[in-house]
């Protein structure tokens, strides 16, 4: 629950008390005059009737309406619906590094938090431009996709630390080339801004910026530290702290890398900054985004919150009308002497009245449609699971907030073997406030991406496709420690990659073996090596050699004497 003018609640320290007081003094200045105008033997008498507890009661109601309108009015909002946006503005991917190094101090309160600090300021500047999160330290990871939903991109900065990538180290290539394919579309001006001090661990920063920008990507770095350095403090499991160390057991300094960061930042035609003083955003924004050329997109993951007033409001209506309805005086009970059949009060009045509360009240509800998931359910597990695809998919476009439906949807497609389809549900289900749905569908997108790999045409989709459920599982493992399922995919992951990278080397030499047995002109034996790469994925990348051998060895062959 959240209130889109929350500032209003305030009033709620003021009006209703104030009205109460209020309430409380008229009654007692009501009290007073009667006694000074009419003896006290004749008040009893002349105010018979009259109940001060229906009086109380009606304040109360008239108090409580009026605190229940200030609730109204501040606009309380429960549960959202994506909806797709057109916007025109810049992609822009934010980086930032989240290696040990940037515990460091000489930035207050220290490196890494003044940098989401700062990511956060730029979402403010962006307006309508599309923000992406990328977190990096000796990997990198697509934390968040572009998306102009300001809330999404504010969880995902608020939660990172130096425990987001295990791995450690600081790889500015890995974090470019990262960046690159959070871009879909080329007609839009790609921009990545870096927040790192600079230490690269790894080789191939400034080569990675140079493909990037033949690609259309401008980087701009901000240099989070000082070239001084600091000593850099982690803190253990166990609570203990101490600085980090190198092999020898030696105090290491960190220290800002200004001259890569200027040199990655002029590769691309953007510009370095350092993070000093309280204007560097504005500087980056004024001077190199703003004069960018903003071009024409769409987006689907706007959180469109739903308006809740009406509940508030209904209720200040009822009492409003039960004040109405509720007289101050007590209705008096008569009794005929020469009759059995007494009428106590009015009850026509009462029953319409009633009634009119209850219509009122009925008309007051909100329309709701309600879509049961039990067919969904029932065709799932009974195996039909393209008629439970189809029936989760509706339930989710109808309900929009709850992502579990996509979640569903989903998995009834990678059971059809639909992984195509199950990436971008479960890619969706991510997106989930609730973490322990998020780490699930970060859990099955793996497995999606891992189906979907073992489907490539080739070495090179094999290895991307296994190497991005490599770094999926890695996230889901990362969520919850404690899936030893989770633990088990990401390892098995990385035995197929190395397998696979042993598989690429046998290749490579057999390919090398057989480029000798050309140069020697034994195209028989070049022949025999290559023929059984053919029953491999490698078929494909080999298969123009193959061929054009054997025509060589079926012309050497009929020439033979």
């Amino acid at each position: 629950m959240q209130f889109e003018s929350s500032h209003l609640l305030w009033l709620l320290l003021v009006i209703p008390p104030a009205l109460a007081l209020f309430f409380w003094w008229a009654m007692r200045s009501r009290q007073r005059l009667l006694t000074q105008f009419i003896e006290a033997r004749l008040l009893s008498q002349l105010t018979v009737g009259i109940s001060p507890r229906r009086q109380k009661i009606r304040f109360g109601c008239l108090t409580l309406a009026v605190a229940l309108l200030l609730v109204a009015l501040a606009r309380p909002q429960h549960g959202f619906d994506l909806q797709e946006v057109e916007q025109r503005g810049l992609d822009i991917v934010v980086a930032v590094d989240t290696s040990k190094s940037m515990l460091a101090m000489d930035i207050a309160p220290n490196r890494l938090a003044r940098a989401k600090l700062a990511a956060l300021e730029l979402m403010q500047k962006a307006g309508t431009d599309r923000l992406g999160l990328v977190a990096f330290a000796g990997d990198a990871f697509l934390e968040c996709p572009l998306t102009i939903d300001n809330t999404a991109f504010q969880q995902c900065v608020q939660a990172l630390d130096v425990n987001t990538i295990p791995q450690g180290g600081t790889a500015l290539a890995a974090a470019i080339k990262t960046a690159l394919t959070a871009f879909k579309e080329d007609s839009r001006h790609k921009v990545l801004v870096l927040f790192t001090d600079g230490e690269d661990n790894d080789t191939g920063a400034l080569e990675a910026a140079q493909d990037a920008a033949k690609a259309g990507l401008k980087i701009f770095t901000i240099g989070i530290g000082t070239e001084k350095g600091e000593l850099v403090r982690v803190t253990e499991a166990n609570g203990n702290s101490d600085y980090v160390r190198d092999e020898q057991g030696n105090v290491l300094k960190s220290h800002l890398n200004e001259a890569l960061l200027q040199q990655i930042a002029g590769a691309t035609g953007g510009f370095y900054l350092p993070m000093r003083g309280a204007n560097t955003i504005d500087t980056l924004y004024e001077r190199g985004l703003a004069p960018l050329p903003k071009a024409e997109g769409k987006e689907r993951l706007v959180r469109r919150y739903h308006e809740q007033y009406h509940w508030p409001l209904a209720a200040a209506i009822l009492l409003l009308l039960a004040e109405l309805f509720l007289p101050e005086r007590k209705t008096s009970k008569v009794h005929p002497p020469s009759s059995n059949f007494g009428v106590t009060g009015n009850p026509k009045s009462k029953v319409e009245a009633m009634a009119l509360t209850t219509l009122i009240a009925i008309l007051l509800l909100p329309m709701t449609t309600t879509a049961s998931p039990a067919s969904a359910l029932r065709d799932y597990r009974t195996g039909n699971f393209t008629n439970a695809l189809a029936e989760f998919t509706r339930l989710a476009e109808v309900k929009t907030n709850d992502l579990r439906f996509l979640f569903n949807a989903g998995a009834a497609a990678y059971r059809a073997t639909n992984f195509d389809t199950a990436q971008k549900l479960f890619q969706s289900a991510t997106l989930s406030p609730d973490l322990k749905l998020q780490q699930k569908a970060f859990y099955n997108l793996g497995n999606a991406q891992f189906q979907s790999a073992k489907e490539a045409k080739d070495l090179d989709g094999l290895q991307t496709g296994l190497e991005t459920a490599e770094k999926t599982f890695e996230r889901a493992a990362a969520l919850d420690k404690n899936d030893a399922d989770a633990a088990f995919n990401l390892a098995f992951a990385k035995s197929v990659l190395e397998q696979l990278k042993q598989f690429r080397e046998a290749i490579r030499r057999a390919k090398g073996e057989a480029d000798a047995a050309v140069r020697r002109a034994e195209f028989h034996r070049a022949l025999e090596i290559m023929v059984p790469l053919q029953k491999t994925i490698a078929a494909k990348q080999f298969e123009d050699y193959t061929k054009k051998l054997k025509d060589i060895d079926d012309i050497a062959t009929s020439h033979q004497p």
